[in-house]
C-alpha cells in the first residue's frame, strides 16, 4: 500500500501547455524551418474578397496548400493568379492558429514557364472573344486625315521619335503623347487609364480630344509585352470610341489589344504610315484629278458644240416657222368683225326674252311671300330668346351657388392662425436670444471683476501711485515720489512725502519695511 502512494501516475510529470501556447510553438517551429521558400503547383481555388487580398489553394496531384496574398502585394504583381494556371509561388510558411492550418504567405507568383502564360493567354482571348469583342463588325474606320493624333507610349524610347519622324514625313498633324510605362506591372493599369483619358477629353475643348490613337511599344519578350494581355488593357480599347490602331512589338508579336483594335500595324512606324496618307502623293493626285477634270470638261463642251451644231442644220428657218401663224392670224383678224356684230345681236335677243317675264307684279309677290315667312318667325324668335336667356340664367345661377365666401373666410382664419404661430414663436425666440446674450455679459462682467485688480483690493491690498498718477511698485521709487496716492477698496487717500518716511519727517529717504508676503502693493 505504501508503494503505490510513494509512486507518482505515470504522465503526471509531464508540462501542460494551452492551446494557445501549443499553437504559438508550433508557428515557431514552422516559420523557422521554412522562413523562405519556393513551391511550384497549379492554382486552385481563388477568392478575392472586398478587402483585396488574395487567397487561393496551390496544389498537385496529392495535396493542397492554402495561401494568401496580402492586398499591398497583390496590386504589385505583374501577373494575376487564375484558376488551373501553372505558377511558381515565393513567400514564407506560418500557420493561423484560428482554424489550426498552415499557409504560405506569397510575396510573389509568376507563371511556371512560357506554356503556362501562352495556356492563360488563350484562356483570356477565348473568353474576351465569346463575348464578341473581336467581331469585325465592331471594328471603325480610320479617318483619312486626322486633325489631332493621340500616342500611348513611353515618352523616353524610340517608338515616339520613330513616330513623329514618320508623320512629319508623310504628312505633319497635331500629336499630344500620354506618357506610360510600357512593361512592368504599371503597364496595364496606366495604358487603360491613358486610352479612357482621351476618350474623356472634349471636342474642341482647351486640350482636344484625338481624333485616332495610337497605342505603341517597341519589340521584346512575351513577359515584357504581357501589360498589353490584360484584360483591362483590352476592355479599355474595345470601350475606346475613337478609332485606335495597336503598334505593339514586331511583326511576329501578337498581343490581346491588337485583336480588340480597329487596325493592327506591325511596327510603330507602320501605325504612322497607317495614321495619314503621303502629302505629297495628295498633291500629286489632286492635280492629276485637276487636270483630268479640265480635259473631260474641255471635251464635254466640244462635244456639245459639235451636237448642237449638228442640230441647228436640221432646224428650219426662222421665218419659215413664222409664215403659218401669221397667215392665220390674218384669217382671224378678218372674220373678227363679222363675229363681234353676230355676238352683240345674240346677246341683244336674250336680253330682250329675259325682260320679258321681268314684271312689277313678280317683284311685288315675291316680297309679299317673304314678308310672310319673316311674320311666321317672329313669334318663335321672341320665345327662342326668352328660353336662351333663362338658360343662361340657370347656369349662371350654378355657378353662383359654386361661388362662395365661406372657403376665403377659413383660409383668411388659417393664414391667421400661422402668422400668430410665427409671431409667438419669433417672440420666444427673440427672448431667448437676449436672455443667452444678457448671460453671457454677465459671465462676461464677473470675468473682467474677477481679473479686475479691484477685487483684489477687497481683500487688503492698495495701489499706490505717485503725483503723475502712475503705479508705484518699489519702496525707492516711493521714497521720490513728492506725494503718494493709495488707493483702498473704499476710497483713495493722498499723503504728503513726510508720512511714507518713518519718523514722520519730511526729509530724507524713507526707510522700507519688511512686510509679510500675504500684504503690500498690488504690483
Amino acid at each position: 500500500m505504501s508503494d503505490l502512494i510513494d509512486d507518482p501516475l505515470p504522465g503526471m510529470n509531464e508540462p501542460e501547455f494551452s492551446v494557445t501556447e501549443i499553437s504559438t510553438a508550433i508557428k515557431r517551429v514552422i516559420e523557422g524551418e521554412f522562413g523562405h521558400i519556393r513551391i511550384r503547383g497549379e492554382v486552385g481555388r481563388v477568392s478575392r474578397p472586398r478587402s483585396g487580398h488574395i487567397y487561393l489553394d496551390l496544389k498537385d496531384d496529392k495535396s493542397v496548400l492554402n495561401g494568401v496574398i496580402w492586398k499591398g502585394v497583390a496590386s504589385r504583381l505583374s501577373v494575376q493568379p487564375e484558376e488551373g494556371m501553372e505558377v511558381v509561388a515565393t513567400g514564407r510558411m506560418t500557420t493561423f492558429g484560428g482554424q489550426s492550418r498552415y499557409q504560405i504567405v506569397i510575396e510573389d507568383i509568376k507563371p511556371a514557364g512560357m506554356g503556362a502564360l501562352m495556356a492563360m493567354l488563350e484562356k483570356r482571348k477565348k473568353a474576351l472573344e465569346a463575348e464578341g469583342l473581336f467581331a469585325p463588325e465592331r471594328k471603325r474606320p480610320l479617318p483619312y486625315l486626322p486633325e489631332i493624333i493621340g500616342v500611348v507610349t513611353s515618352p523616353s524610347g524610340a517608338v515616339i521619335r520613330d513616330i513623329l519622324h514618320r508623320l512629319r514625313d508623310r504628312f505633319p498633324r497635331k500629336v499630344l503623347i500620354w506618357p506610360v510605362a510600357v512593361q512592368g506591372e504599371k503597364c496595364a493599369p496606366e495604358v487603360a487609364r491613358a486610352i479612357a483619358g482621351f476618350n474623356a477629353l472634349t471636342p474642341g475643348g482647351a486640350l482636344p480630344r484625338p481624333d485616332l490613337l495610337i497605342v505603341a511599344r517597341g519589340g521584346g519578350s512575351i513577359e515584357d509585352l504581357w501589360g498589353f494581355n490584360e484584360e483591362i488593357v483590352a476592355r479599355a480599347a474595345a470601350a475606346s470610341e475613337i478609332p485606335l490602331i495597336s503598334a505593339v512589338g514586331h511583326e511576329t508579336d501578337t498581343t490581346l489589344i491588337d485583336y480588340v483594335s480597329d487596325k493592327r500595324a506591325p511596327t510603330p512606324t507602320a501605325a504612322a504610315e497607317l495614321a495619314v496618307p503621303v502629302r505629297l502623293e495628295l498633291l500629286a493626285w489632286a492635280d492629276n484629278q485637276g487636270a483630268r477634270l479640265s480635259r473631260a470638261l474641255t471635251q464635254a463642251i466640244g462635244l456639245r458644240g459639235q451636237r448642237l451644231r449638228d442640230l441647228s442644220r436640221a432646224l428650219p428657218r426662222p421665218d419659215s416657222l413664222l409664215d403659218g401663224p401669221r397667215q392665220r392670224m390674218d384669217r382671224a383678224a378678218d372674220r373678227l368683225p363679222q363675229a363681234l356684230i353676230g355676238m352683240v345681236q345674240r346677246r341683244r335677243v336674250q336680253l330682250s326674252e329675259s325682260a320679258g317675264s321681268l314684271r312689277p307684279a313678280i317683284l311685288a309677290r315675291h316680297l309679299a311671300e317673304d314678308r310672310r315667312r319673316l311674320a311666321d318667325r317672329a313669334p318663335r324668335l321672341d320665345s327662342g330668346l326668352v328660353a336662351a336667356v333663362a338658360r343662361k340664367r340657370e347656369a349662371l345661377d350654378r355657378r353662383t351657388d359654386r361661388l362662395s365666401i365661406a372657403p376665403i373666410r377659413r383660409q383668411t382664419t388659417q393664414a391667421r392662425e400661422h402668422l400668430d404661430g410665427l409671431s409667438r414663436r419669433l417672440s420666444k425666440a427673440g427672448q431667448a436670444q437676449m436672455q443667452g446674450w444678457r448671460s453671457q455679459i454677465d459671465a462676461l462682467d464677473r470675468l473682467r471683476e474677477t481679473l479686475g485688480y479691484t477685487a483684489t483690493l477687497q481683500r487688503g491690498y492698495a495701489v499706490v501711485r505717485n503725483e503723475s498718477g502712475a503705479v508705484l511698485t518699489t519702496a525707492k521709487s516711493a521714497g521720490k515720489a513728492s506725494a503718494l496716492e493709495i488707493q483702498f477698496a473704499d476710497g483713495r487717500i493722498t499723503t504728503g512725502k513726510g508720512i511714507a518716511g518713518s519718523g514722520g519727517s519730511s526729509g530724507g529717504t524713507p526707510k522700507p519695511r519688511k512686510k509679510p508676503p500675504e500684504q503690500g502693493s498690488l504690483f
